[in-house]
């Protein structure tokens, strides 16, 4: 056992010593996506507390998942149910049979503005639209039945039972929940895994930022590589519906997202960044501990050091408090202690007097920052600012800071672009879910490592991606040896 685990950890080693500083990780590049045939309900709450322009939003919602369909009767059947304190049936699974007809039939459905029968809409669902009458199909493995329930209160019925007999019945349903929602309720309604099954946003103006999930939920693997229909200069990189492309080691990726180009092996490079986050009452306490795993995340990311990077972290919401300024904590381990320690403010989002702190304080010698090192802000806010943010937005970019939004929830579009450095894609993130910032914190990895050579600063990923995955080869390989060893001594004995 002791020679096995030795030459699996020398496989290790190896791995360490011979992995280059170059190769760049894959980006997307195509996408064709085709739709497991499905039987899908839309179970859309349009109670009183519903206003007429929200349940315009989630009309769209509906047609933009709609639009990434295979709509036909052999492929994706969709039916809609509208509830309130009664349940009507706008269209049945049967009902329309191309994906224009569905989106006429969407624009048509009228709020009915009275009660929440959540567990009586399900019930419906269950007797009446998953119903061979109503042309739903006989359950099989070759297609899905999906329910997605869309409510944004607490419902006047029992939805528990209900929702077991219908998952019992193999409808998958996902719950999505508005503003003051029950989370309870969601909770109770959806399938297994939860964290998959059960979704929240704020408010109805960004539940169209749900959509692309819904695609990628309903969408089948497609083998772009195999087919040769890609585009990519060296290494092409199957993925769910998509494609990317890779490079050879020795090589990183260009910003056409296809081509590579020799790496030169370049040194890493002095970095002032300050964090400037958003804390306040909408975040919620909860979300806020997502918020600081969050900032941690791209700490991990950096060297930190009195050379090398250095990091501030200012929060704010109805006033703006300096948790520590850049060059307090000379490594990582301090920085994020730091963080975790931080306190939530709470009150009102002034985003405007916040970006004015940090270009007259944070980024100031004073304060630890400095001459000539590049500076990197990124503002992480929830909601529409309270103040004028225009005049601080334009000033910190004139002054050459490299400025990157981060919005959740409510967090207005418009503003976090205004902030953002050009090119402003590359610079503002969006999500609609806390849970979800994590990915975002990825991305910013990358993009906030300012290196002579990128090479270098690119390998960090694919470096720790390679390890993990040996390491995990490796638990199971000795995992797989000791059950096959307790085998032959059970036989011996």
């Amino acid at each position: 056992m002791d020679r096995i685990f030795s030459a699996l950890l020398l496989s290790l080693l190896l791995l360490l010593q011979s992995y280059g500083v170059c190769g760049a990780p894959p980006q997307p590049r195509g996408t064709l996506c085709r739709t497991k045939p499905t039987d899908l309900v839309f179970v859309i709450d349009s109670s009183r507390s519903v206003r007429p322009h929200e349940f315009e939003k989630v009309k769209v919602f509906m047609s933009r998942v709609i639009e990434g369909l295979d709509v036909g009767p052999n492929s994706t059947r969709v039916g809609v149910i509208n509830y309130a304190s009664a349940v009507k049936n706008e269209f049945s699974l049967k009902t329309h049979q191309t994906k224009a007809g569905l989106l006429q039939a969407v624009q048509k459905i009228e709020p009915l503005s009275t009660g929440t029968m959540t567990g009586l809409a399900i019930q419906f669902a269950i007797s009446r639209v998953f119903n061979d009458s109503e042309g739903a199909r006989v359950r099989s493995p070759n297609f899905n039945k999906v329910a997605i329930v869309v409510t944004d209160g607490r419902p006047q019925d029992g939805v528990q039972d209900v929702s077991a007999r219908a998952r019992a019945a193999g409808i998958e349903i996902f719950a999505i929940g508005v503003g003051r929602v029950d989370m309870h309720t969601l909770r109770q309604m959806a399938s297994q895994p939860l964290d998959e099954h059960v979704d929240y946003v704020e408010s109805y103006s960004v539940i169209e930022k749900l959509t692309h999930k819904f695609q990628e939920a309903f969408c089948v693997v497609s083998d772009l590589c195999a087919t040769g229909d890609h585009d990519c200069e060296q290494i092409c990189v199957s993925t769910p519906g998509a494609y990317k492309c890779a490079c050879k080691e020795g090589f990183t990726l260009n910003n056409d997202g296809k081509t590579c180009s020799a790496c030169s092996g370049g040194s890493g490079s002095a970095l002032d960044l300050v964090f400037l986050i958003d804390g306040s009452k909408s975040v919620r306490p909860e979300n806020f501990e997502l918020v600081k795993k969050f900032i941690n995340q791209i700490v991990d990311s950096l060297e930190v050091s009195e050379k090398q990077a250095q990091v501030g972290l200012v929060q704010y919401s109805s006033s703006v408090r300096q948790e520590f300024p850049l060059g307090q904590f000379k490594n990582k381990k301090d920085i994020k202690a730091a963080v975790k320690k931080m306190a939530y403010m709470e009150k009102g989002t002034m985003t405007g007097q916040a970006l004015k702190y940090l270009i007259d304080n944070s980024f100031a010698v004073i304060n630890g920052a400095r001459p000539g090192v590049p500076k990197v802000g990124i503002v992480f806010t929830d909601g529409r600012s309270q103040d004028y943010i225009t005049d601080a937005a334009k000033k910190a970019k004139d002054l050459g800071f490299r400025m990157f939004a981060v919005g959740v929830g409510n967090a207005v579009e418009d503003e976090l672009r205004e902030i953002a450095s050009e090119p402003v894609a590359e610079h503002y993130f969006y999500t609609a879910d806390f849970r979800t910032i994590s990915k975002i914190g990825k991305k910013l990895q990358m993009k906030i490592c300012i290196e002579e050579d990128p090479c270098e600063c690119k390998s960090i990923v694919n470096f720790q991606t390679k390890v993990e995955d040996l390491i995990n080869s490796l638990q199971q390989k000795l995992e797989a040896v000791a059950k096959r060893i307790e085998a032959l001594e059970n036989k011996i004995i």
